[in-house]
């Protein structure tokens, strides 16, 4: 049953596919596709592609994925969307605001979702922002504690599935203690596993997730020679053991520069290592064709955990009250100054689609 299904979430060029591009996903037909910036012109051009996907992959459920955090990191926005407050943000709020805000925002783009069709957020983000956090991630995390990162990500995710739309908790285990941006080098955490206790709180709190994204990080006192994305060590001892997760775990995207290699040995390093799938964005088909030539099919344990998360799929109740729903959520983030962001993490993949042949490092 699964020995057809690439273990991949991976990504198109544009507004349509291209006829190369509907060819490699009918052999291939991966575990799902990403969507960009560079894939969304209008809702009715979201709709036919979205269509198109599902009808060249033969899967009414493939996973449509998306990043629609809020603040910089979203890719439906204005004119045709509303526009959501960062996740810093929401957490300046009082707390039961806070928590108020979290539930509105999740329900507001889980509306927006089923109208396109789209049930995958990469999102809510666990991390816990630390004054060295880089600025690549700190406008994304919702605060200082894992207290109150816990209490909002849980609002966001508990709305997520009450709407059918399936949450992904990342970037496990967090990697907010780290200044270095992962999209262009690699992190390192060297601390204990005892001071990263307060970093895996939230993931541990939060580990019935259906999907969870991996960080690219190295902790040394795990796995000194390999980002956990690519140490089974770290994933079994850390994710799967003392984090608990045994949800669906993706690999965070591939192409950025934490991790070395071509595209393909990036993904089959994550498969070994213990990923149950691998995202990749950048939706350049050459590399596409190297993972899919570099990966084994999907594991019997993969397909299970990927057959849970679906289930869930099936919440698709109605969303009603919306533009009731989006004036409480615009009076309560009103006299909040929203946080001064000067850099879009996961857009910079599109600049390096732009400005490199994409051969590996």
């Amino acid at each position: 049953m699964t020995k057809h299904i690439l273990p991949a979430i991976l990504s198109c060029s544009g507004y349509i596919l291209t006829d190369t591009e509907k060819r490699f996903f009918a052999k291939h037909k991966p575990v799902g596709i990403n969507l960009f910036a560079r894939n969304i012109q209008n809702k009715e051009q979201i709709k036919k592609l979205i269509s198109e996907i599902k009808q060249t992959i033969e899967s009414d459920d493939i996973l449509i994925a998306i990043d629609q955090e809020g603040g910089r990191v979203r890719r439906l926005t204005e004119p045709e969307f509303r526009s959501y407050a960062a996740a810093i943000d929401i957490g300046k709020l009082p707390f039961a605001d806070a928590c108020k805000a979290a539930k509105l925002h999740a329900s507001l783009i889980s509306a927006d979702f089923q109208e396109l069709g789209i049930n995958v957020n990469y999102a809510p983000v666990l991390d816990i922002a630390y004054p060295q956090t880089s600025e690549a991630l700190k406008s994304r995390c919702f605060g200082t504690t894992p207290e109150l990162v816990t209490a909002l990500g849980k609002q966001m995710i508990n709305t997520y599935l009450q709407n059918g739309i399936l949450p992904c908790i990342k970037h496990i285990p967090g990697h907010g203690r780290s200044a270095t941006d992962p999209h262009l080098h690699l992190p390192f955490l060297n601390y204990s596993l005892a001071e990263l206790e307060t970093d895996f709180l939230p993931f541990r709190q939060l580990n019935q997730c259906p999907l969870g994204m991996t960080a690219h990080i190295v902790i040394p006192e795990i796995d000194s020679l390999n980002p956990l994305t690519h140490s089974s060590t770290g994933i079994n001892k850390i994710i799967r053991q003392t984090i608990g997760f045994d949800g669906f775990l993706i690999s965070d995207a591939i192409d950025m520069k934490a991790l070395q290699g071509t595209s393909g040995q990036k993904a089959a390093r994550a498969i070994s290592a213990g990923c149950d799938a691998i995202c990749y964005a950048l939706g350049n088909i050459e590399e596409m064709q190297d993972i899919a030539a570099s990966l084994p099919p999907l594991s019997d344990i993969s397909a299970e955990r990927l057959s849970r998360a679906k289930k869930l799929l099936n919440n698709k109740t109605t969303n009603t009250n919306i533009e009731a729903q989006a004036q409480e959520y615009q009076f309560i983030m009103k006299n909040v100054s929203p946080y001064q962001e000067t850099y879009d993490a996961t857009e910079v993949l599109n600049h390096l689609l732009q400005n490199t042949n994409h051969k590996g490092d």
